[in-house]
């Protein structure tokens, strides 16, 4: 079986981003006050999200 682990990893990260992506962008914008108005959730959300991508598609993308 030649499962490569940068597809479950990317599949991970794209869950989790998507997640808290959704989280910030649904959530009380008032607990962002403490971090100057930044939506850090979101952000690090959409950083997730690109990682998982390239992670996945890295795996994705190798010959056999």
């Amino acid at each position: 079986m030649k499962l490569d682990i940068r597809l479950p990893i990317g599949l991970l990260f794209v869950v989790l981003g998507t997640l808290l992506m959704a989280y910030g962008a649904l959530g009380d914008p008032t607990i962002y006050q403490r971090s100057l108005g930044i939506n850090i959730n979101l952000g690090w959300g959409l950083v997730m999200d690109i990682f998982g991508g390239l992670m996945y598609y890295s795996g994705r993308r190798k010959k056999n």
